[in-house]
Order: C-alpha cells, then sequence, then structure tokens
C-alpha cells in the first residue's frame, strides 16, 4: 500500500543546492580561465581578462581552490539527495531516443513543449545526465592536475599530464555549453525559472504505508 504527500515539485533544500552549483560554476570556469591564460593549452586560445576571475594566475588559483571544495561538498550532497530520494529515477529515466530526436526538433523551431513543468523532456534528461557525469570526471581530472604525484595511478591512466590538462578543458568546455543550452531552454520556457525560485507547484509524492498506521 501507498499513500501520497503533496509536495513541491522543486524542494527547498535541491533548490539550494542547485543555486549554490550555479554560483560555483562561475567561479570555476572564471577562474579556471585565468590560471589557463598563464599556461595556454592551445597557442590560438586566450580568454580575456574581462570574463575571468583574479588579478593574476595564483590569485585565480586561489579562487578555484575555493570553489573546488563547495563544488565537490555540494556536488556531492547532490548527488546524493537525488539518487536516496529516488529523484534522478523519477525524472531522468526512462530516455527514449525517439523522444529526443522529437524535442531537439521542436527546439529548432524555439517551439518547446513543455506544458507540464513536472517532467524533463528528453533533451534535458540527457543534459543532466550528461553533465552529471562530466562533473565527476572534471573533479577526477582536477584532483589529479593538483597533486600529480599523489594521484600518480590517475595521471598513468589518462596517459600523461598533458592529456589530463585536455580531458579537464574539454569537461570545463561541456560545462559552459551546458550551461549555455540550459539557459536558452529556460529562456524557451520561462515557468522553469520560476519553479527553480519557487519550487514549483505541488505534487503527489508517493511513499509506502506503514503497517499499522491510522488514517
Amino acid at each position: 500500500m501507498t499513500s501520497t504527500h503533496p509536495r513541491k515539485l522543486h524542494p527547498l533544500p535541491l533548490r539550494i543546492m542547485h543555486w549554490l552549483n550555479a554560483i560555483t560554476i562561475f567561479i570555476m570556469v572564471g577562474s579556471g580561465w585565468k590560471i589557463y591564460n598563464d599556461e595556454v593549452i592551445f597557442g590560438w586560445l586566450t580568454f580575456p581578462d574581462a570574463l575571468t576571475i583574479g588579478t593574476w594566475a595564483q590569485h585565480g588559483l586561489q579562487w578555484h581552490f575555493f570553489g573546488m571544495w563547495i563544488l565537490v561538498i555540494n556536488g556531492l550532497a547532490y548527488l546524493t539527495y537525488g539518487v536516496v530520494t529516488g529523484r534522478y529515477r523519477r525524472m531522468l529515466l526512462p530516455l527514449r531516443w525517439d523522444d529526443l530526436l522529437a524535442t531537439v526538433k521542436d527546439a529548432l523551431h524555439f517551439s518547446v513543449a513543455h506544458a507540464d513543468t513536472t517532467k524533463y523532456n528528453a533533451v534535458q534528461k540527457l543534459l543532466y545526465i550528461g553533465v552529471i557525469a562530466v562533473g565527476i570526471l572534471i573533479v577526477i581530472s582536477g584532483l589529479t592536475l593538483w597533486k600529480p604525484v599523489q594521484f600518480s595511478p590517475m595521471v598513468t591512466f589518462f596517459g600523461s599530464f598533458q592529456n589530463v590538462r585536455l580531458v579537464h578543458f574539454f569537461c570545463m568546455s561541456a560545462i559552459v555549453g551546458f550551461v549555455v543550452v540550459h539557459v536558452a531552454l529556460a529562456l524557451l520556457v520561462p515557468k522553469t525559472i520560476v519553479a527553480m525560485v519557487g519550487g514549483g507547484p505541488f505534487i503527489d509524492d508517493p511513499r509506502p504505508e506503514v503497517a499499522g498506521q491510522e488514517h
């Protein structure tokens, strides 16, 4: 037996973690670009100082370490929350190829159908699953860059220290791409932003009945 308990689509703990992640990603990317400019990977690519965080590379590194710990702690809390509450299973699965193609087609015509904000469309599901995987990889590669001696098995796994830098850079690029698409989709459906600020509509949360419980 199960009973239903109304709750907000986006509970308060989730909203706090979401916006904290957003701020932290801004710090990590801006400071990461400052660090990159000090020792570029691609000679043709540098980031404008106006888009970086930190007066110089060492200052950017301090900001990067500051953001790193927030990202790791908040990210672990976010992952744990999603798994323990079953939110990932409810919101991200199943992911069907036909639904994905249909949503992409709608997005290209600026007509994403999202009447029901309690469910993610296929593109959103793919983006969230992908950014979670990329987030885990960027943390692993970042720790390896920070402590290459202590994490020497990971350096070996990636092939070389330079390869670790490349993986970290491309993970950063993927996250920036996610943010751009995420914001674009949110602007196409503004009520999703409102829901993430205020919690959204109430939905029924099915929970198992406790034996002998009075109603």
